[in-house]
């Protein structure tokens, strides 16, 4: 991002259409996201193959002490952290967007080892990721502290997003239930959903990882969306994993790998990924 600012207009015009309109009005991420550019661009790359964005990424260093009770709260409280507060010693995955047209070539797997790479050039020990699950808004009414436990017969996560973090050597710390707080009032709502709200309560909503509270007579609506933390250990992911060191521009490959999944970060989504979406998954009870 320091090298070519230029690229920042061009990336997000490539991928506007990768989120819900809902994720762009976060009460506690809106009021730093636009400082990520100006004052963290050490930390923000894209990936590109000559003038073609192949993804957009963001993160931030944050002071970390190790333990899962010291995790920030969310994917809020961790931008917070970035800017707020000093002695960064991790780095803290914000986004990972890739455009439509290069779904289904990896490109979200490379984003995230150049993000690892990052950190290790920064002496910076772990990457840790509140990971904005893939198929939880198929799932919207179970709880996350269920969903991130669920695994497939062959044993790696059910998720698509947290299966490309675990492939690249991420461990799951814990669900987080509160990591994207979002209020709007009810007109706003709808206007971000596209649907009607005629009176009070819970409601499903296209796109949503969990339900929206609203309340007509406050004219509000809530909502917090729910993450998974995992931690990668940049000191020995990069092991064999075929990125250029000191650049995040990813080798061309004959074929796909394992890696090479639909994926997405805190706010992208890729839809198209070949497992069954139901494969193994045990009823709920």
């Amino acid at each position: 991002m320091a090298e070519r600012p230029d690229l920042v207009e061009p990336a997000w015009e490539a991928t506007s259409d990768q989120f819900p309109e809902y994720n762009n009005h976060g009460d506690v991420l809106n009021r730093y996201w636009g400082r990520l550019t100006e004052e963290r661009p050490d930390f923000q790359f894209h990936l590109t193959d000559g003038t073609e964005i192949l993804a957009r990424a963001r993160s931030i260093p944050i002071r970390w002490d190790g333990t899962v009770e010291g995790l920030p709260s969310g994917i809020d409280g961790a931008i917070e952290r970035g800017f707020e507060e000093e002695d960064a010693n991790a780095l803290c995955a914000l986004l990972i967007s890739v455009p439509r047209a290069q779904r289904g070539k990896g490109m979200s797997a490379q984003a995230l080892r150049a993000m690892i790479e990052i950190g290790r050039a920064h002496d910076l020990g772990a990457l840790i990721a509140p990971v904005r699950p893939s198929w939880k808004e198929r799932y919207p009414l179970v709880p996350i502290e269920r969903y991130a436990g669920w695994r497939r017969d062959d044993g790696l996560l059910f998720d698509p997003w947290m299966r490309v973090h675990e492939r690249a050597g991420a461990t799951v710390l814990k669900p987080e239930p509160h990591s994207l707080r979002i209020t709007g009032s009810v007109a706003e709502w709808e206007e971000w959903t596209e649907m009607a709200f005629p009176e009070g309560g819970e409601y499903v909503f296209p796109g949503g990882l969990a339900t929206v509270e609203i309340d007509r007579e406050a004219d509000a609506g809530r909502y917090w969306e729910p993450n998974v933390w995992m931690r990668h250990d940049v000191t020995r992911a990069l092991a064999g994993r075929g990125l250029e060191r000191g650049t995040a521009r990813p080798r061309r490959r004959a074929r796909l790998g394992e890696n090479d999944e639909p994926a997405e970060d805190h706010f992208e989504r890729e839809h198209g990924d070949a497992d069954s979406p139901t494969r193994g998954v045990q009823p709920l009870a």
